[in-house]
């Protein structure tokens, strides 16, 4: 890779920050008419002809004319997309669909991909994750070397021979524009390999060879490839092997626990690490300001956003606010209208503003993803943050971790039962639980007046796991690799008992 075409990208991307500020200073006005296009764009469509898109007038009207739709409420309409049906929820015709599971369960998800949101979505996401990059990075010289993205792999549709189902980052991958192919690796036949293990070794022989200045992943997989890239190299770190990489961009699980694996893989403060939130139903949000830890909201990239709050979450016909309404730091489960014809469609994830001029964001975790069996309102981040800390107080090095209820019986009170798998385990575990109990107690209030002298809750009772235990578990249920993840918290003992009978 040539320096003067890291110069004309550079230059490029430069002239996209007049954009993003205009959406930044004008956020409930690029909105509004980003909701009028898209119900113009529609109104022709099924259901747009449905809830008679073409009189909406306002966004009060939006709202009461249109429900608000879960996936499984939702999905008669999408299986008529997958069936070849066009026209039924987005004008264009659809070829692709992102397959997700959002977790391990056994169901999947098929979330219809335009030609529209690739272009004015996913892509437009990337560049301007590039363009702030840059903005942080000055002197970044990114593009004199390849971006590696771990990603999934594509499969034909088997309702219809002219269409395509796939992890969102494969959808993505073989649908980039050539420049984007030609600053990337590895072959595009390796990215896409279905085989996991096969997939690994490919992607180190492939790699181990170029000239890698960013990362792209999610990082519990990422983790794998790189310790088996020191494994075969013989290498003590990555900058050893790749002596001029930058950046990792991450997404889909927190960082936090991750961060010091990372650090070890990359010793030196020159690289950085960059939070994405490009999920299958679009790209919502990136890091726009590396010194800061939320995430800037995609405001004009084909997505209108509304926001249930935490407290209407269970109701049958929950109430949503607009961008214009929300407040700090309250929990929202998030809902989009988008240029793929999801139409107020609550993608599963609670989020919080961090700041309102720009609006930033923090994702707090899901809407069925907590522990609340004794109203102790656990979320994901508190869970990932107090596990860091944790580590950080015991010198440990997290590997994957989950967690649920223990319930109440006739002889012992309740409590909360931890599966923690570690790189580096802490030298006294007894120490780690009371840290972690610690750690949650200072991040959620609930909690800590459930523990109140073991009243609600007792200490949380936690198996430290051989390496590998979550591995096994992936590979039993056939979620390797791809966007696949651990579900962090579940307010059952679905995996609890699951990992500790079948793994252990």
């Amino acid at each position: 890779m040539v320096p003067a075409f890291n110069f004309v990208i550079k230059q490029f991307m430069k002239q996209r920050m007049a954009n993003i500020r205009g959406f930044m200073e004008h956020p409930v006005e690029t909105q509004e008419a980003l909701l009028k296009q898209l119900l113009q764009q529609a109104s022709s469509t099924v259901w747009g002809k449905e809830y008679d898109y073409k009189n909406i007038r306002s966004i009060k009207q939006f709202a009461e004319n249109v429900p608000v739709s879960t996936y499984e409420n939702f999905y008669p309409w999408i299986e008529r997309c997958l069936k070849g049906e066009q026209q039924v929820l987005w004008h264009s015709d659809i070829h692709w669909f992102s397959k997700s599971s959002g977790t391990t369960n056994a169901k999947s998800k098929f979330i219809p991909v335009s030609k529209e949101s690739l272009k004015d979505c996913h892509y437009k996401g990337g560049m301007d994750l590039l363009t702030m990059y840059f903005n942080n990075v000055p002197e970044s010289k990114l593009f004199q070397g390849k971006a590696l993205a771990v990603g999934g792999s594509c499969i034909p549709n088997p309702f219809r021979s002219d269409s395509q189902i796939g992890d969102i980052s494969a959808v993505i991958m073989t649908n980039l524009p050539g420049w984007a192919q030609y600053a990337r690796t590895p072959s595009i036949k390796t990215a896409l390999m279905n085989e996991w293990e096969a997939k690994i070794e490919k992607l180190a022989e492939e790699c181990l060879r170029e000239r890698v200045t960013n990362l792209s992943g999610v990082p519990t997989w990422t983790v794998l490839l790189l310790e088996y890239m020191l494994e075969k190299s013989g290498k003590e770190n990555m900058l050893e092997i790749w002596p001029h990489f930058e950046c990792f961009f991450h997404g889909a699980v927190s960082f936090h626990p991750y961060r010091s694996i990372f650090q070890k893989f990359f010793p030196s403060s020159d690289v950085h690490y960059m939070e994405t939130y490009n999920a299958s139903e679009g790209f919502f949000a990136v890091q726009d300001d590396l010194s800061r830890d939320d995430l800037l909201l995609y405001l004009d990239h084909g997505i209108y956003y509304e926001f249930i709050p935490i407290d209407e979450i269970d109701e049958p016909f929950p109430q949503t606010i607009t961008l214009d309404q929300v407040q700090l730091n309250e929990a929202y489960a998030l809902v989009i209208s988008t240029n793929s014809g999801l139409w107020r469609y609550n993608v599963g994830d609670v989020i919080r503003f961090t700041s309102i001029a720009p609006y930033r964001i923090k994702i707090t975790g899901r809407t069925k993803h907590y522990i609340n069996v004794f109203g102790e309102e656990l979320m994901v981040e508190n869970a990932e943050m107090a596990v860091a800390k944790a580590c950080e107080q015991t010198n440990a090095v997290l590997a994957n971790f989950t967690a649920g209820p223990v319930y109440f019986n006739d002889v012992n009170k309740g409590g909360h039962e931890w599966i923690i798998e570690f790189e580096t385990e802490p030298a006294d575990k007894d120490q780690f639980a009371r840290f972690l109990d610690q750690f949650l107690k200072e991040l959620n209030s609930d909690y800590e007046a459930k523990r109140h002298k073991d009243m609600a809750l007792l200490l949380p009772k936690v198996h430290f796991v051989p390496e590998g235990t979550f591995y096994k578990w992936l590979k039993l249920k056939g979620k390797l690799g791809g966007q696949h993840k651990v579900p962090r918290l579940s307010n059952t003992r679905e995996y609890i008992d699951e990992i500790m009978t079948k793994c252990l």
